[in-house]
């Protein structure tokens, strides 16, 4: 065989292989907390990181975490808002918030101090490939800590 023919079937060959799909993977979410802003009225701004580690694009349905900071239930983070995450990607939701009591008390304490503070998220995503099926719940719990942020009173990541 002639190298120009062989060169051109080696390139079909490759291009062929390069459009076969990978198989489809579905995998568990992970949610974070990226920053918390107290305002001046104690209410809080929450930027919630929602990581996608499926091969497809996710849609999520409804957010529903329980939230406890420095050992201190805060409240329960929600949202019903539809988003949808591409494949490997993450998105960021800003949630307002009003926590405890108790949880403001923790959280002044903390950026009085310039020390972290701990928290927990347990409760659950709900998500379905954007392309079809049923949308299911899936269970996160995180245990990490916000630390204050030198310059921006009020807010820790």
């Amino acid at each position: 065989m002639k190298p120009w023919k062989l060169l051109t079937l080696l390139l079909a060959t490759c291009v062929v292989a390069a459009c076969v799909t990978s198989p489809r993977r579905v995998s568990e979410p992970a949610a974070s907390i990226q920053q918390l802003s107290v305002a001046a009225d104690g209410s809080w701004s929450v930027d919630l990181r929602v990581q996608n580690y499926s091969s497809v694009p996710m849609r999520f349905e409804s957010i529903r975490l329980d939230l406890t900071v420095g050992g201190d239930a805060a409240g329960t983070l929600a949202s019903s808002t539809p988003i949808t995450i591409g494949p490997e990607s993450a998105d960021v939701l800003t949630l307002a918030f009003a926590p405890s009591a108790q949880a403001r008390l923790q959280t002044a304490d903390a950026l009085a101090a310039g020390r972290s503070l701990p928290y927990r998220i347990d409760g659950t995503l709900r998500a379905a490939p954007d392309d079809r099926g049923a949308a299911r719940d899936y269970t996160v719990r995180r245990d990490s800590a916000l630390s204050p942020v030198p310059g921006l009173p009020g807010v820790l990541r």
